[in-house]
C-alpha cells in the first residue's frame, strides 16, 4: 500500500520496512502506535535510548532549560549547560573511575568522534594506518567506513581512507587460535606486510557484527601491542558504552586505559544527538579549531546527559540493577534457544539469540513485531536476534519479551523444516 513514506522518503530507509507501524507516543519501554497498539521497544534508538523513552527526570530537566531560553546550540563557546555536564561527567563518571580523560566534543554522531579520533591519532604518531577487526562497525562516513567491516556498508563509497589493515577479531577462527599473538607476530615481522599503524582500533562488544564479544585477556595482549608498537589504542563504546554491556565503560574491569574512546548513541540520556571523545591529556595536541564541527555544542544534549548522570549513576545501585536484568536477560536467552540449538552471544543489555540464518532471524523478528516486540537483528548476515531493551526495563517486562519470543522462534523454526538442525551447525 503507497503511503507518504514510500512515496516520497528515500529507499534507504531500514527500520520502517521492519516494523512499519505510525508511533505516536513513547514512554519507557514502550511505544504505542497510531492504530492503539502497544510495543515493547527492545531496539531502544539502536541503544541511542538507554533510560528509556521520555524518563521523567531527564524530560524534566530539559524542558526547564527549555523554559529559561538557554542557548540551545552553542558552537564551542563556554555554557551553563556544558560546564554542568562536565563537571557531572568528571565527578559521576571518570573520577571515580579513576580516569583522567580530556574531553572533546566532535560533531553530533559516532561517526564524527570516529573519524576525529582516526585523524588525531595519525598527527600524533605520524603514521596513516589503522587497524580495524573483522565484523568492526564504526560508521558509515568515509573514514569511519573504511574501518566498518560490512561489504554492505562499504559497497557504495569508494574510494576510502587508505591504510585500513583488516585483523581478525577474538575468536574469528574458533577458539583455539589466538588472534591477539597473531597481530603481535605480523607487527613484529618487518616482512608481514603489516606496517606499523597509528591507531588499533576496536569494540569490546561488536554490536552490529553479531554481538562477538572480546575477553580481558584478549583485550591486555592487544593493548600491549599496541604500546609496544607506538600505536594508541582506541575503543569505541559508542554501542557498548554508557552501561550498555553492564558497566558504564565496556572496558572497566579489564586493566586496559585505553588512549581515546569514542561515545555517543546514549551519551545524551534521551536521543538527542551528542558525541564526545575522550582522550589522554598528552595525546590532547590539537590546534584550535583544528577538529571542529557546527553542532558540537547541542546544549540539549549536555543537559539531559547531565540529569542521566545524577539520576542513574550517582546511584551505585543502578549498576547493580544492570547486572540482575544482564543476567536474567541471558538465562532466558538460554533457556529459549536451547531446544533449537541456538547459541546466546553478548554481554549486558546486549544480547541475543544466534540463529545461524538471517532468512530464521527474519521470520523471528516479523513475529515478534506482530506480537508486540521490537528486536534488532546482526551478524554478518542478520542471523543473530539482537535485544537491546533499556537499562530501566524492568523484570516483568522481560518476562512479558521471553514469552513473546518463545511464540515467534517456535512460529519460526515450524515454518522452515529443518532449520533447526541446520542453525545449530551454523552456529556451532
Amino acid at each position: 500500500m503507497s503511503t507518504i513514506y514510500s512515496d516520497h522518503e528515500s529507499q534507504v530507509r531500514s527500520y520502517a520496512r521492519s516494523f512499519p507501524a505510525d508511533f505516536v507516543r513513547a514512554s519507557g519501554s514502550r511505544m504505542f502506535a497510531r492504530d492503539g497498539r502497544s510495543y515493547l521497544d527492545f531496539l531502544a534508538g539502536c541503544g541511542s535510548l538507554n533510560y528509556g523513552h521520555n524518563h521523567a527526570a531527564i524530560k524534566s530537566a530539559l524542558l526547564g532549560y527549555i523554559a529559561a531560553d538557554g542557548p540551545a546550540m552553542g558552537l564551542d563557546l563556554q555554557t551553563e549547560a556544558k560546564e554542568r555536564f562536565i563537571r557531572s561527567m568528571q565527578d559521576i563518571i571518570l573520577e571515580p573511575r579513576g580516569l583522567d580523560y580530556r574531553l572533546q566534543f566532535t560533531g553530533p554522531t559516532g561517526a564524527n568522534a570516529v573519524e576525529a579520533a582516526i585523524k588525531l591519532a595519525r598527527k600524533k604518531t605520524g603514521r596513516t594506518g589503522v587497524i580495524a577487526f573483522t565484523n568492526a562497525f564504526h560508521g558509515c562516513s568515509l573514514g569511519a567506513l573504511s574501518l566498518t567491516g560490512s561489504g554492505y556498508h562499504r559497497a557504495s563509497s569508494i574510494p576510502l581512507l587508505n591504510g585500513v589493515m583488516r585483523m581478525p577479531y577474538e575468536g574469528y577462527f574458533g577458539g583455539d587460535i589466538d588472534t591477539s599473538a597473531m597481530l603481535d607476530k605480523m607487527l613484529d615481522d618487518p616482512s608481514s606486510g603489516i606496517d606499523k599503524p597509528a591507531a588499533i582500533i576496536l569494540e569490546l562488544v561488536q554490536g552490529e557484527g553479531g554481538l562477538n564479544v572480546a575477553s580481558s585477556t584478549w583485550l591486555k595482549r592487544i593493548a600491549e601491542t599496541a604500546r609496544r608498537h607506538g600505536a594508541l589504542l582506541i575503543v569505541d563504546d559508542i554501542q557498548a558504552g554508557c552501561g550498555r554491556a553492564g558497566t558504564f565503560f565496556s572496558f572497566e574491569g579489564s586493566g586496559v586505559v585505553p588512549d581515546i574512546v569514542v561515545l555517543a548513541k546514549s551519551i545524551s540520556g534521551f536521543g538527542l544527538p551528542m558525541a564526545l571523545m575522550l582522550l589522554r591529556r598528552e595525546i590532547d595536541i590539537w590546534g584550535p579549531g583544528e577538529h571542529n564541527g557546527t553542532f558540537r555544542g547541542n546544549s540539549h544534549a549536555f543537559v539531559t546527559a547531565a540529569a542521566a548522570f545524577e539520576t542513574f549513576w550517582a546511584d551505585e545501585q543502578f549498576a547493580a540493577g544492570i547486572a540482575r536484568k544482564a543476567e536474567l536477560l541471558g538465562e532466558g536467552l538460554a533457556n529459549l534457544g536451547a531446544p533449537y540449538g541456538f547459541r546466546v552471544k553478548g554481554r549486558g543489555l546486549m544480547q541475543g539469540i544466534d540463529m545461524g540464518s538471517g532468512a530464521l532471524c527474519a521470520a523471528a523478528r516479523k513475529a515478534a513485531f506482530e506480537a508486540g516486540l521490537i528486536v534488532e537483528a546482526c551478524g554478518p548476515d542478520d542471523e543473530v536476534l539482537k535485544l537491546m531493551p533499556p537499562l530501566t526495563v524492568s523484570e516483568p517486562e522481560l518476562i512479558e519479551a521471553f514469552g513473546i519470543l518463545g511464540q515467534s522462534l517456535a512460529d519460526a523454526t515450524a515454518n522452515e523444516p529443518g532449520a533447526a538442525g541446520a542453525a545449530h551447525v551454523a552456529s556451532a
